[in-house]
């Protein structure tokens, strides 16, 4: 474009010449093609997602928060990051809505403690300014992390051979967002089965998430990898086969990230490596082909990882 004042004329470059976005390997998708029809940025809309979310979808948060395949979550994240809505507004419209609907009120608590969750990540990260990038608690700086250039690949492309795990990681890429439930569960995957470094995994959703916060994103994965302040037990593994089968009972949610498995019957959705042969081919899945094999055992990386914690143990 051009911009001229009066007897001066400046060529710029326009802004997508620079090619600041990530595109796929074709170089003709652009990677943020598409958002527009899933958020509304501004205060107008920041302020259209809350009153949404109050008039009805809050009375199940409570029990449906952790189903991926539905939505009852704000989705008011981006807005909050982006200062498009203040936590005290959302604080206040919660309580008036408990208000008018008072037989809401604990599912209304329970959404009001994720917001207080929010607001102690950003007194964690004023008081202890490094949580970026180093782990809150001392001992975890000796932890035997491996590292493994592949698998940090393939979980980054969703082709862990996990479904739960890779419908999760395509759904950032497409997206911008990924529920929270499964946001645990890639988390845990990565720093637990894979031992891959937290910090890999919170740079990725630092790229990739619309609503990254540095507060949120590095106290959630410092909290799922053992290392935060009131962090989850490193001991606590997700079974990402059983979270599947758990939060995504039907599948439904996998169907629709995970395309190439749509066909495969309920029972094996969520483990495809289980499904006899002639299931596998009636449902059109080659694994290693359509779909990956798993890239790590389950049982076998659950107990790697509980060695790893001992090792941390006994060398403090």
């Amino acid at each position: 474009p051009s911009v001229s004042w009066t007897g001066v004329s400046i060529q710029t470059d326009s802004i997508e010449s620079w090619r600041l976005r990530p595109i796929d390997k074709t170089g003709e998708r652009d990677w943020a093609d598409g958002w527009d029809t899933l958020w509304t940025p501004g205060e107008d809309g920041a302020q259209r997602t809350l009153e949404t979310f109050l008039e009805a979808p809050v009375e199940h948060y409570a029990e449906g928060r952790d189903t991926p395949a539905k939505r009852y979550t704000s989705r008011l994240s981006p807005h909050l990051k982006f200062g498009e809505i203040s936590p005290r507004q959302v604080w206040a419209a919660a309580q008036q809505r408990k208000l008018s609907a008072p037989q809401w009120s604990s599912a209304i608590d329970k959404f009001l403690a994720e917001i207080g969750w929010r607001e102690f990540c950003y007194q964690l990260i004023d008081l202890f300014n490094d949580m970026p990038n180093t782990p809150f608690k001392g001992q975890f700086g000796d932890f035997p992390w491996q590292n493994n250039a592949e698998h940090l690949r393939a979980w980054q492309r969703g082709q862990t051979g996990y479904p739960i795990v890779d419908a999760g990681m395509r759904e950032l890429w497409h997206t911008g967002f990924m529920h929270n439930r499964v946001r645990m569960i890639v988390a845990s995957f990565l720093t637990k089965h894979l031992l891959v470094h937290w910090i890999e995994g919170e740079r990725w959703f630092w790229d990739c998430l619309l609503d990254a916060d540095i507060a949120s994103n590095a106290c959630s994965w410092q909290w799922v990898a053992g290392s935060g302040a009131d962090a989850a037990p490193y001991f606590r593994i997700f079974n990402p086969i059983a979270q599947g089968q758990k939060f995504d009972p039907a599948g439904e949610y996998v169907r629709r990230w995970c395309p190439e498995l749509a066909d495969l019957p309920k029972k094996f959705i969520h483990a495809p490596w289980e499904a006899p042969p002639m299931t596998l081919t009636s449902a059109g899945v080659t694994l290693g082909a359509d779909y990956p094999h798993p890239i790590v055992d389950h049982k076998s990386a659950r107990q790697g990882a509980l060695d790893a914690y001992e090792f941390i143990k006994k060398a403090s």
